[in-house]
């Protein structure tokens, strides 16, 4: 602010001080426009608010926004919403993860007050809807971090404290009133909205979006399908689609392999292995189905978490034919088997460049016991395209480590390994001169041809699964 405050901040031309505001967040623009009035004046300048990503919930300290912001946030909306392509909201709950018991009403508030800005500061809601139709990108997420106390958080839970169901029917209504009033919608996307968005949801998107929407991605893991074959149909441009594994069935990939429509780049697929009681793989895509699909789309690529997957679900979830690109296997209990990793590293070493695997659990399980090769080093050789390998929660030998460092060098972008994760040969270690880690780091830094320390990156690999999941669907999807 000592800029704005000077004489000469003044006497500065509005082009640029809206160049100056062009790098300021939107909550730093505001502060900035309370400076004077010329500021002020350029705050409103549309060039500046294409694009309004705002966190709702969670507290600033979480990089959110507490009740205290709610009017400024308001106002972010109200006024700047004819200007605005791009509109991100994420959900959090207002003070990281708290008990539901103190704050479930406040976490359904916050999310729907937020949503119906419009509906109460102007006399009629079509205004809300006239502002934002001109909308070319549409993202809601909703943080389930309370959702991990025993699962307490859910459709259930929400009816107790939302008596009727009126304020979900009313935010359900209002996001089916932004899809038909919009006119170019070219990406929708909403994750784990605790039931904002239906399995009906989709047939209020009006006929305008439906020919330009290039982006799709409906998750709700409380839910039902959210997509269905005969509304996917209408999609004639899609290029990317982002699904529950257990919903991408066989009639919707063998229609997204018709030669009547734009051919798929991206397909992001989240399996819930708690969730395969109530949604099974029985009817998922089968091997025929993903080679027609191929066959269509040449350049698809696929990404895809498995969250508490057992081995064998996995062993048939990995089709051949499937394009993976990335693979993401997280677990709190269960146990990714060695051949799992084989059956990854043989069927997917022309396409695999991103390989995470992650378990919160005491033990440390080392997937090359009764092998004469380690299959993560078979990976590493074999995937010659492999980019990022991060892993935590199994044993990786230090000795196998280095050798993945130099098969792949400086081609790995990123190798993430958890300190605790890595183990020393004490027969080898007889043959080393000085500290085991020293010489480790020291090696793999040669492998890779950069410095190179254990740890695991928090801003690479997010604690909450499904958040990473969002993350790396909307960077892998915006890469098309």
């Amino acid at each position: 602010m000592a800029l704005c405050s000077s004489v000469g901040a003044l006497a500065l031309p509005s082009e640029l001080i809206v160049h100056i505001f062009s790098f300021l967040s939107d909550r730093d623009k505001l502060r900035a426009s309370a400076v004077c009035s010329r500021w002020r004046e350029c705050l409103f300048y549309p060039a500046l608010w294409t694009e309004l990503k705002l966190r709702v919930g969670g507290g600033t300290n979480g990089g959110g926004s507490g009740p205290e912001q709610t009017p400024r946030l308001e106002f972010l909306m109200r006024k700047f919403g004819s200007f605005v392509r791009e509109l991100q909201l994420e959900f959090a709950p207002l003070d990281g993860c708290l008990s539901p018991l103190q704050h479930g009403v406040e976490a359904v508030e916050s999310s729907s007050g937020l949503l119906f800005t419009f509906a109460r500061h102007e006399t009629h809601t079509t205004t809300f809807f006239f502002l934002y139709r001109n909308l070319q990108k549409l993202s809601l997420y909703g943080d389930t971090c309370i959702l991990q106390d025993d699962g307490i958080l859910d459709s259930s839970y929400l009816s107790q404290v939302d008596q009727g169901g009126k304020k979900m029917k009313e935010m359900q209504q209002l996001f089916e009133e932004i899809l038909s009033n919009s006119r170019q919608l070219k990406w929708l996307s909403s994750a784990f909205m605790l039931g904002v968005v239906t399995p009906c949801s989709l047939a209020s998107l009006s006929n305008p979006s439906t020919s330009s929407l290039e982006h799709l991605s409906l998750i709700d893991s409380q839910l039902p399908s959210l997509i269905s074959t005969i509304e996917l149909e209408r999609l004639t441009n899609l290029q990317s689609l982002s699904l529950d594994f257990c919903d991408f069935t066989s009639d919707m990939c063998c229609l997204l392999a018709g030669g009547d429509r734009a051919p798929l780049h991206r397909l992001s697929l989240l399996l819930n292995g708690t969730a395969l009681d109530v949604k099974p793989l029985d009817g998922t895509a089968t091997e025929d189905d993903w080679k027609a699909l191929v066959r269509r789309s040449t350049n698809l690529r696929v990404y895809i978490m498995a969250m508490d997957v057992c081995s064998q679900d996995l062993l048939r979830v990995l089709k051949p034919s499937v394009p993976l690109e990335r693979i993401h296997l997280d677990s709190y209990s269960t146990l990714v088997t060695d051949g799992v990793v084989e059956l990854i590293s043989q069927q997917y070493h022309k396409t695999l460049s991103h390989f995470i695997l992650m378990r919160d659990d005491a033990g440390f399980p080392d997937l090359s016991v009764n092998r004469n090769e380690d299959p993560l080093v078979l990976l590493a050789w074999r995937c010659v395209h492999l980019a990022v390998l991060i892993i935590h929660g199994y044993t990786v030998w230090s000795h196998n480590l280095v050798a993945i460092s130099r098969l792949r060098g400086s081609n790995l972008k990123v190798l993430e390994v958890s300190e605790e994760s890595i183990d020393f040969d004490p027969d080898q270690s007889v043959h080393i001169e000085g500290d085991p880690v020293h010489n480790l780091v020291k090696e793999v830094s040669l492998g890779l041809g950069r410095v190179w320390h254990a740890s695991i990156d928090n801003s690479l690999v997010l604690n909450e699964p499904t958040q990473h999941f969002h993350r790396e669907m909307q960077s892998f999807s915006a890469g098309m």
